[in-house]
């Protein structure tokens, strides 16, 4: 079997068993203030769940480096080593800080495409960012202010400046973004942390965002390149080094810091994969809920060669799963 033909499953529907079983293994960590507990029940948790699907996976982005914390590492391999062979980005926790605190919006993402297609941002940890849904894709850039964008958003949808909603993380640096939005006008929703979920959230018809704008990771980016081919929107992002030592480790790498990177660059492949299973209540999934049996979780699942976009709602039962299961959270949690 070619790896085309074993690509023309639905991996997702795989995938989202992993994402389940690291948000179930973070949220026994919620609100104990222990990011890095958290961190590593959720890397532990989602590598027992990888080992027992059917691909020979290569991480290509793994979260964690920028803070030291447990991580699935770059160029780990995944899976049970059968075809297809697959590009992966993970994210065990999407939000670590809120997870620790007990705050909203945490999730368990992961992303996968064919081999060679998934960007590797290089020694680049952040990345300037630009998401829209699919009523605005194709009419903004990130090469034009933000106020010039928030106009080109308002006119696509339809709408005057002032009904449009950016959302930006609440950071020192986005200061200027920050002022230069309100001057526009426009509406703002701040987050803390969680720009994935932020990215798909403006192509979520429901979640009433309309714009990503600001600075935020590139693990996180390329992720949400993979969930936002399946929804028809767009991303557009620029390297940002943080210091000139990093600039010029990108520079020495073949990077140009100044290219405008597009979906299609994040993601070159129109067959993507992700999964994602809210850890913590939040705007756009319902964290993972435990009771007498075990937990309820909630997850998106998308494939981007269909364009279908699933919301599944799951009910574990932790003294049957505990009779085959090798993820460890469910032994975790009867103790």
């Amino acid at each position: 079997m070619s790896n085309q033909e074993s690509l023309d499953r639905n991996l997702a529907l795989e995938l989202v068993r992993v994402t389940e079983s690291a948000a179930i293994a973070a949220s026994a960590w919620m609100g104990r203030g222990d990011k890095n507990g958290a961190d590593g029940a959720a890397v532990e948790a989602m590598r027992a769940a990888l080992r027992t699907v059917a691909m020979d996976g290569v991480v290509v982005i793994g979260e964690g480096e920028k803070d030291e914390a447990p991580m699935l590492f770059n160029g780990e391999r995944i899976g049970d080593g059968s075809a297809p062979r697959v590009d992966i980005a993970v994210d065990p926790i999407e939000g670590t800080t809120p997870t620790a605190l007990g705050r909203g919006n945490a999730l368990s993402v992961i992303a996968l495409s064919e081999e060679g297609s998934m960007f590797d941002p290089g020694p680049c940890v952040y990345m300037e960012k630009l998401a829209v849904g699919p009523e605005a894709k194709g009419h903004v850039s990130i090469e034009w202010s933000a106020s010039e964008n928030l106009k080109a958003v308002a006119k696509a949808k339809g709408i005057p400046v002032s009904e449009v909603t950016a959302v930006i993380l609440d950071r020192d640096r986005h200061s200027a973004l920050i002022q230069e939005v309100r001057e526009a006008g426009a509406r703002i929703r701040l987050i803390s942390d969680g720009d994935v979920a932020a990215a798909i959230s403006t192509a979520w018809e429901s979640s009433g965002a309309d714009i990503l704008l600001g600075v935020g990771g590139t693990p996180e980016g390329v992720v949400a390149a993979a969930a936002l081919l399946s929804m028809g929107g767009e991303i557009q992002g620029r390297l940002w080094p943080r210091t000139e030592q990093e600039r010029n480790l990108a520079i020495a790498a073949g990077y140009d810091v100044t290219k405008t990177l597009y979906t299609s660059d994040l993601v070159k492949s129109d067959n993507c994969f992700f999964a994602a299973t809210g850890i913590t209540d939040g705007e756009l999934l319902r964290g993972v809920h435990f009771n007498a049996k075990g937990a309820i979780t909630q997850s998106l699942v998308m494939r981007s060669k269909s364009g279908t976009v699933r919301q599944i709602e799951a009910r574990h039962n932790f003294a049957k799963l505990s009779v085959y299961a090798s993820i460890p959270y469910v032994q975790n949690l009867q103790n």
